[in-house]
């Protein structure tokens, strides 16, 4: 729908770049959004501006504005969730983390952030004048909401999807239309499962009963866990997950996913963003019986705790025998973000019947063959994302503890007889000093 309106929002990425000034606060979305011809145009201003602030999250590069001024003298790039690519960026000082609950993405946004310009990547218009957010229609709205100039990005690769309302916005809402956009689909498949992977997932499917409602975080662990899943006898499992992976697919293709036993979106697979592989995106096109709502419903814990049966599998990268669980960093240096565990954990804690894991190795051997422990005596300067009061089913391949409720020294037995057994002695020794090992246990 090519009308008068549009032809007369219709810029070129250069002009769509000349809106922004120095000291301007500007969003890039998320994932499949990323504006990709906005990026190259804005990076070609690089050397006229100054003190321009960029958030994005989750983009798997290359970001233009960052690899012409490795020295950041141009612009500041701050990432809601880390890609692979943004990892290394934060590596190398080049990208900041915003700490955040995703189910607050919205309200961040509403009640304190500024957005001079929004570039966000869509799908072509349609017959109402629409354009579709596609995957990441969870997040996109949020930086639109105060946004002072909205410029969006036709990407022919960009399928639709279903939604409530806020998949989309419509031309009327648009200050500028920027067409000739061919960036490709990140292509992220679900990692084939490793022997470690297969045994947590033995030991956590018994957990999962037939009609529960599933939740899978970003990760190698939850993507295995999604794989086995897929090969279980379980069945009529329903979908209410911030991140739809290929994982969902596999359960689909399985035979295991109906949704028909959710007690909310009775029949209705519900995901806030998606990232996978071209099968994935295909599934999810104009797929009413799949679809995508904002991240402040996906990833409310009320609205998680009306489902019955709730299950939230996530990973972390360690655990420490107070029973705190670090998923966002290795130490000081930065690698995810929060996302949504805490919310889902919190929602699954109080869902009837409700269980949420956090999933790990239960060590890890480095790329000089250096093996070390996942379960630590304490943190040191690892970034805490779930604090230990709220610590639930922690699961490895030795095993699941249910730390709800338990004490530090219930916690320090149930953590170590979770980890890899030659760290156990070394393990025990560290509880006693931290006057966290009962004297009349045995070791």
């Amino acid at each position: 729908m090519k009308n008068s309106e549009y032809k007369r929002k219709l810029i070129t990425p250069q002009l769509a770049a000349s809106l922004v000034k120095s000291g301007d606060w500007v969003d890039y979305s998320s994932g499949s959004n990323f504006p990709a011809l906005c990026d190259a145009a804005l990076a070609e201003r690089c050397l006229e501006l100054s003190q321009v602030k960029v958030r994005g999250q989750l983009l798997h590069g290359p970001v233009q504005i960052l690899e012409c001024d490795p020295e950041g003298e141009h612009f500041t790039y701050s990432s809601w969730h880390t890609s692979a690519y943004e990892r290394k960026l934060c590596d190398k000082g080049r990208c900041f983390y915003e700490p955040m609950l995703f189910r607050n993405i919205f309200w961040y946004y509403e009640k304190f952030l500024e957005v001079d310009v929004a570039y966000v990547a869509v799908s072509p218009i349609d017959e109402k004048g629409n354009f579709n957010f596609s995957f990441g229609a969870g997040v996109a709205h949020a930086s639109l909401q105060r946004a002072k100039t909205i410029v969006v990005e036709v990407n022919e690769n960009l399928p639709r999807v279903i939604g409530n309302g806020y998949e989309h916005i419509n031309i009327k809402d648009v200050d500028y239309i920027v067409e000739g956009s061919t960036h490709p689909l990140p292509n992220l498949p679900s990692r084939e499962p490793t022997e470690t992977d297969k045994r947590i997932a033995e030991l956590v499917i018994p957990h999962i009963c037939n009609g529960a409602t599933i939740q899978l975080g970003i990760g190698g662990v939850p993507d295995a866990l999604g794989i086995m899943i897929a090969n279980s006898e379980l069945k009529d499992l329903g979908m209410h997950t911030e991140y739809c992976s290929d994982s969902f697919l596999h359960l689909y293709e399985a035979g295991v996913l109906s949704n028909k036993k959710k007690n909310i979106d009775t029949g209705l697979g519900v995901f806030g963003v998606a990232t996978g592989t071209a099968p994935l995106y295909e599934w999810l096109r104009d797929n009413s019986n799949f679809v995508s709502r904002r991240m402040d419903y996906v990833n409310d814990p009320y609205v998680i705790s009306q489902i019955d049966n709730f299950i939230s599998l996530n990973s972390c990268i360690s655990v420490d025998l107070f029973g705190q669980v670090s998923s966002e960093s290795s130490g000081l240096r930065h690698i995810s973000g929060t996302g949504g565990q805490v919310d889902f954990l919190t929602g699954a804690a109080m869902s009837r019947g409700g269980k949420a894991f956090i999933c790990m190795h239960s060590s890890h051997t480095d790329k000089n063959g250096i093996k070390t422990s996942r379960i630590v005596p304490h943190f040191n300067g690892d970034i805490v994302t779930s604090p230990r009061s709220q610590a639930y089913y922690i699961a490895t391949e030795y095993g699941i503890a249910n730390l709800a409720g338990r004490s530090s020294w219930e916690r320090a037995e149930m953590l170590i007889s979770l980890s890899a057994p030659e760290f156990r002695d070394e393990l025990i020794k560290s509880a006693e000093k931290q006057n966290i090992w009962r004297k009349s246990n045995k070791r």
